[in-house]
């Protein structure tokens, strides 16, 4: 097997060969590169690299106006909400006291008509237009739209075309005592 190396640990695969990705420890991963063979297809995993998202709000009022009726156009509900806060699964939003965020979040759709829902949900709810739902070049099939959220973080709705998926979601058990 061959491969390049970094002090990082990081190893990096020479052309010709396959990537497997191991899982090392908490906010580390390894790559693995092995040798080709005629059949190979790459495999990826998504869905395990952050644990939640917490955004800070100027005014919370709006932003739980637009987050909900962006995400239940896309099939969510809030799966926690007080006066103070806002959850839907791993993404968690409450008032900003001193400072907001600022970050891009890209939400998946299982169809285009699903992109389509959420920015005009978002539209009808405070969001302002960041591009309309529409194939993008990043890959085959990439099917998006992009809202600015009330305090301007950039909102995406993606749809990556036809896929099958191994679970719905990842369930967490905590381990007994």
């Amino acid at each position: 097997m061959q491969q390049g190396r970094l002090e990082s640990d990081i190893c990096f695969p020479l052309p010709g060969s396959r990537i497997d990705i191991l899982h090392k420890g908490p906010m580390s991963s390894r790559i693995r590169a092995q040798d080709k063979q005629a059949e190979d297809v790459m495999e990826f995993h998504q869905g395990r690299l952050l644990d939640h998202v917490h955004l800070r709000a100027r005014d919370l009022a709006a932003s739980k106006r637009f987050y909900r009726a962006i995400l239940a156009s896309l099939g969510h509900k809030p799966t926690f909400e007080t006066e103070q806060a806002i959850a839907f699964d791993e993404l968690y939003i409450d008032q900003a006291e001193s400072y907001r965020s600022h970050v891009h979040i890209a939400f998946q759709a299982i169809e285009p008509d699903g992109v389509r829902r959420f920015y005009e949900a978002g539209l009808a709810n405070g969001g302002t237009d960041n591009g309309e739902p529409g194939e993008r070049p990043y890959h085959p099939g990439y099917f998006a739209a992009f809202l600015l959220d009330p305090d301007g973080n950039n909102i995406e709705a993606v749809y990556h075309g036809p896929t099958t998926r191994s679970a719905a979601d990842v369930v967490i058990h905590p381990l007994g005592d």
